[in-house]
């Protein structure tokens, strides 16, 4: 039986910019290896797993090289390809029940909107930090650290944007990766960031949504404000609308379906 496998740019406007994500429709539940290898053949930041139960749908996501627990772009576009396949009517909620609990979408205008949950990085650096700084090559403002990865902030955007990382030493660190972040000096923007995870297969990902879970609480308490547009400073790049409601970040972006096909395998 042929399945049907779509190619989204997650947080774009426009094609070939953004996060591409692999959005695998199943008909049930699948191996975590056959799913595994299908990831590892789509050669994506992630690839997600919707199996329709109840009233929503089991999502799970994979890297080229593992499980992940938790992934924004690509539960962003599972979502796009639901409404755009008619799996959901135009203005029913996306539920998805995943490793991280329960995430839902919803449809905003042009937006698709994440409910996911605030991750705030504790302040005080990890005793393995200075491993951090030297294989970032540039020196912090501060360094945090969430339930999953390491939090750097740069002195400015310049820094952000000059990093070019050792990624062999970032891959030996016990972080699932690493985020470099500032303030914007763009005024249509309040932080820019970028995310380096090559323990989990992705030397850089272009547009993270789950970084955005630490970032929005990191800035929220910076900046004294709740609601943010932020620029994710890869070479795709992409553009997030955020904000901070309680213990729970928005999560805000567009998808544009770019490839549709069938595993045959």
């Amino acid at each position: 039986m042929a399945i049907p496998i779509f190619q989204v740019d997650a947080f774009a406007k426009e094609p070939f910019k953004g996060n591409p994500a692999g959005v695998c429709l199943l008909p049930g539940p699948a191996e975590p290896a056959w799913m595994q290898s299908v990831a590892a053949e789509m050669c994506l930041a992630e690839t997600a797993f919707p199996v329709a139960e109840d009233d929503g749908y089991r999502l799970r996501w994979f890297t080229p090289a593992v499980e992940v627990k938790l992934c924004g772009h690509a539960t962003l576009a599972t979502a796009h390809i639901l409404w755009e396949q008619g799996l959901l009517a135009p203005d029913e909620e996306a539920r998805f029940q995943t490793l991280s609990g329960l995430l839902t979408a919803r449809r905003d205008g042009q937006l698709i909107e994440l409910d996911f949950p605030a991750r705030p990085p504790r302040p005080e650096p990890p005793d393995w930090a200075d491993a951090a700084v030297g294989a970032l090559g540039i020196r912090p403002v501060s360094i945090g650290m969430s339930a999953e990865d390491l939090l750097f902030e740069a002195a400015d955007e310049a820094a952000v944007r000059g990093v070019e990382p050792d990624f062999a030493a970032l891959r030996a660190l016990p972080a699932r990766g690493v985020i470099v972040t500032s303030r914007s000096s763009d005024k249509r923007y309040d932080f820019v960031s970028r995310f380096f995870a090559p323990a989990v297969g992705v030397d850089e990902d272009p547009v993270t949504g789950s970084s955005h879970t630490v970032l929005v609480p990191f800035w929220a308490r910076r900046l004294g404000k709740r609601v943010f547009t932020a620029c994710q400073a890869s070479a795709r790049g992409g553009v997030l609308h955020l904000a901070l409601e309680g213990d729970r970040v928005k999560i805000a972006g567009t998808a544009i379906t770019v490839i549709k096909g069938e595993i045959l395998a």
